[in-house]
């Protein structure tokens, strides 16, 4: 061993121990050395007192050098933490014992040594790959030492029906197991190639170092043989014992997984969680098998082991869910289920009247259901679908295009207690792929489109069609039935359909972000968040039962029958909305007398775009709406100023918030108009800079968290004073429960005690209106001070030749040149350095905001979010300009 050639391990961790053998692998008297990596004897050195030990069990064929951040971390005064990473026997530098070691043998083989060390409570475990099933296997039998469990991409189980990884399935083939893995060194480096980024070459040569030679790697050998294929492998047993042994065990539990794992997918991640369903659980999204070289994962576990101290003798569950929850999370005292004016309205003298409907291209309504045959289409599915076996904590992915099919669909599933993930197709296929995969759906109901995709992609999930398929399609598709078949069988059947109001505090819904700014993320709501939202919704906006709604942005469709307005979606490309045109909208206004438009800025554009094509009848269909809304991105006044001159009746707000919170903050057009004369002229302090997006709505309290010149908001004191620039904070009964299966983002978003981080940055007016001035991520930090972006993209996007612009930094953070980019009208032919006349313009514009611009390129198109088709991808942006102004090949942002 040559410990100090190993980078990143202190040569003093490093130690050798005698163990003796109580295995039954082994002679009686056998003694083994072990080889360790313990920070033991260096806390002590330091007169640190750890508060614990954290036991690390490598899988295969990695070694206890996996481990080598966390003894580090634990080695720090701030939290100090006794780290013993094992080399299992056989494996790394530990003895090889030629003996054929299974998994019972293997979790006596850790209990031997921990009983060598003398180790004694409280111990936290923390295991990858097959070395998590030891540890849990060593969790289980001592009890009396045990503190929690932290687990890494690993399984306890495997599905019946289901085969083996197919990476295993390889392994294991007798043509190429001992070749693979003990004759060469290929199974090692398949394995290391899985890491994400690639290992450095000194870190690769530090995993190999201990399997060099074939004699060396019999173990790796043995361990891919002892996987339990199946019932009658000799392991199997003890496997099933560790697997059933965790539902009983109630200390707290960490996950960290890497979803890009070709080995232990989401699937196990999904059967863990329900084994232990209060483990605190976090995906980092693009890390892989290696999950512990793809990312930091020594932060989160010492802050997830901090969490534990401060829950102080707390259950388990209590423990595990501390933080998970914001002051706003309460709620009012009275909880009415999202469904109520929905029934209320079906049984009213108003039952018979369309409660939802569909639009064909023509214009004329081709589907529709009055209250009261919604109502009982939502009960005779919800009977049917409880019949087959979903019910509460059921995940179901609803993929239906807006309209009947989804409105029935959502509110059955509510109705049974199933949680419905919403991730629409508005995320593009990679984006959606991955939402769905990370939700880990138990059933999938789509339309064939979307069941093709699933089967495609390999979507986990039982598989529901919207319409009866023919048999061969079914059978291709891999539909097990049908919401209409389900709905006919819930009518018939013996089922009683649902009654009465679920737990409020149970989980919901997952809603997905849009993306726009990393990898969407899972929002979970509980039914009181979900019915908190449609109470802000109906008293900041006045939406009562008997209000007719248009929905130009899906997800907001379905808030409509909960607010018991009657709900049609514009024929659109809902995927896409700057597809609705100004005929599109007057038609769906016209089917329905419609009183309230929802659109995202995009849809607006097109609109006011399309509005030549709109015959009288379609403007005096316009003309009758008396409210739109508008949300997704900023909205710029002259827009807003266009569009009331279509609606000339309506009321024009752009409510400001996000999937985590909707609504946070809402303006009207003349408030706005007011907000910018203020700014004009500066009557107002802290008017300006900015878009302006008013004040609170009902329930809601907002502040913000001090900027620093670093770009960064570490303040602890959220303020409300005029012209203080920092992160947004929001408190509300709307505010979601907890980021899906992101732990980590959610410690993040909930580092103020009773507020939601939004990573949004702006500052209040000496009138109380909330000024926003960009994302946190996007702020650029120059030299003189940190530069918020909107301002200056503002200022530009007023010059005539400009449609859309971005502010972006390039450099090192601290020295970052501000650059500007600028979409064109017309758009250019080809990105790159902007024309000199339109840069100096540029320039002038941006320096009357305040902002110095070093340089000025030109994109054909801004490329945005898919969902709103309106949030610039700045960071994307920053990452091209550098290239650019490099003298790279410009190519496509």
């Amino acid at each position: 061993m040559v410990a100090a050639g190993w980078p990143g391990v202190d040569p003093e961790w490093s130690r050798e121990v005698d163990v003796l053998s109580s295995s039954g692998a082994d002679e009686p008297g056998t003694v083994h050395r072990w080889h360790l990596l313990d920070n033991g004897a260096q806390l002590s050195r330091r007169g640190l007192v750890p508060q614990g030990t954290l036991l690390c069990v490598h899988g295969n064929p990695t070694w206890s050098y996996l481990w080598r951040t966390l003894l580090s971390a634990g080695s720090e005064p701030a939290h100090p933490w006794r780290v013993v990473a094992v080399d299992q026997l056989d494996m790394g530098y530990s003895a090889r014992t030629g003996r054929f070691r299974r998994l019972a043998d293997r979790i006596n083989d850790l209990s031997d040594l921990t009983a060598a060390l003398g180790l004694d409570g409280p111990v936290v475990t923390v295991g990858h790959d097959w070395g998590g099933v030891i540890s849990l296997g060593w969790a289980l039998a001592h009890p009396q030492q045990l503190a929690g469990v932290v687990l890494t991409n690993t399984a306890v189980h495997q599905p019946a029906g289901s085969g083996i990884p197919p990476a295993l399935q390889l392994a294991l083939h007798p043509a190429v197991h001992k070749w693979g893995t003990t004759t060469s060194d290929a199974f090692l480096r398949v394995t290391h190639s899985l890491a994400n980024p690639p290992l450095p070459a000194d870190i690769r040569k530090a995993y190999m170092a201990p399997y060099r030679g074939a004699s060396r790697r019999t173990g790796v050998g043995n361990f891919v043989a002892d996987i339990p294929v199946d019932a009658s492998h000799p392991s199997f047993p003890a496997l099933r014992g560790v697997a059933e042994g965790l539902r009983g065990l109630k200390v707290p539990a960490l996950m960290l997984w890497g979803p890009r794992d070709p080995i232990f997918s989401d699937r196990y991640l999904k059967d863990l969680i329900s084994r232990l369903p209060h483990a605190q659980v976090h995906r980092f999204e693009g890390a892989g098998h290696l999950v512990a070289e793809d990312r930091d994962i020594a932060a989160p576990i010492f802050k997830w082991l901090d969490a534990q101290a401060d829950a102080g003798g707390r259950s388990a569950p209590e423990a595990a869910s501390l933080g998970g929850a914001h002051a706003g999370a309460v709620g009012p005292v009275g909880f009415r289920p999202l469904w109520e004016l929905l029934e209320e309205q079906a049984a009213g003298p108003g039952g018979g009247d369309t409660a939802v409907a569909e639009i064909a291209g023509d214009g004329t309504i081709a589907r529709s259901l009055s209250w009261q045959q919604l109502d009982r289409s939502i009960l005779d599915l919800a009977a049917g679908l409880q019949e087959a076996g979903v019910g509460r904590g059921s995940r179901i992915s609803l993929m239906v295009p807006p309209g009947v099919d989804l409105t029935v669909a959502l509110y059955a599933c509510l109705r049974v207690g199933a949680v419905v993930v919403v991730a629409d197709a508005g995320l593009g296929t990679k984006g959606l792929s991955r939402a769905v995969r990370g939700a880990t759906p138990d059933v999938i109901i789509g339309i064939e489109k979307a069941l093709a995709a699933a089967s495609v992609l390999g979507w986990p999930g039982r598989r529901i069609s919207v319409q009866d398929l023919p048999a061969t399609r079914r059978r291709i598709l891999g539909v097990e039935t049908s919401l209409a078949a389900l709905g006919r069988q819930g009518a018939n059947g013996s089922e009683e359909p649902p009654s009465g109001a679920p737990d409020p505090d149970t989980p919901a819904a997952v809603l997905f972000t849009s993306g726009s700014t990393g990898p969407a993320k899972g929002v979970l709501y509980t039914h009181r968040q979900l019915a908190a939202m449609r109470d802000t919704v109906a008293a900041t906006f006045g939406i009562r039962p008997g209000s007719r709604l248009v929905a130009g942005f899906a997800p907001f469709a379905l808030l409509g029958p909960a607010l018991g307005a009657v709900s049609v979606t514009p024929d659109m490309d809902v995927t896409a909305p700057r597809t609705l045109t100004a005929r599109a909208l007057a038609h769906a206004a016209a089917a329905i007398d419609a009183t309230v438009v929802f659109a995202s800025p995009a849809a607006l554009r097109n609109v006011i775009a399309t509005r030549d094509e709109l015959s009288g009848a379609g403007h005096q269909a316009l003309e009758a709406v008396k409210l739109l809304l508008s949300a997704g991105a900023p909205v710029p006044e002259p827009l807003l100023a266009e569009v009331q001159r279509l609606l000339p009746r309506a009321s024009l707000h752009t409510p400001y918030g996000m999937t985590e919170a909707l609504p946070v903050t809402d303006i009207s057009l003349e408030q706005i108009q007011a907000a910018e004369a203020d700014a004009a002229a500066g009557t107002v302090p802290g008017a300006g800079n900015g878009v302006c997006v008013g004040t609170p709505v009902h329930g809601a309290q907002v502040a913000v968290v001090p900027l620093t010149a670093d770009g960064t908001a570490p303040g602890t004191h959220p303020v409300t004073e005029a012209g203080v620039t920092g992160e947004i904070l929001v408190s509300a009964p709307h505010v979601k429960e907890a980021y899906d299966r992101l732990w980590l983002t959610q410690q993040e978003s909930i580092s103020l005690p009773g507020w939601h981080r939004t990573g949004d940055v702006g500052h209040f007016d000496a009138a109380g209106r909330l000024w926003v001035e960009g994302r946190l991520a996007h702020v650029v930090t120059a030299p003189s001070a940190a530069v918020t972006p909107v301002a200056a993209e503002q200022a530009i996007e007023r010059l005539d030749s400009v449609r859309l612009a971005a502010i972006a930094g390039v450099g090192p953070a601290g020295t970052q040149a501000v650059v500007a980019v600028v979409e064109t009208v017309p758009p250019v032919r080809k990105a790159g350095p902007a024309a000199p006349e339109l840069a100096g313009r540029v320039r002038a514009a941006a320096r009357g905001a305040g902002v110095d611009v070093s340089a000025v390129l030109a994109v054909p198109a801004q490329p945005t979010d898919i969902r709103h088709n309106a949030k610039i991808d700045r960071t994307c942006l920053s990452r091209w300009a550098t290239r650019v102004l490099a003298g790279g090949r410009p190519g496509k942002p």
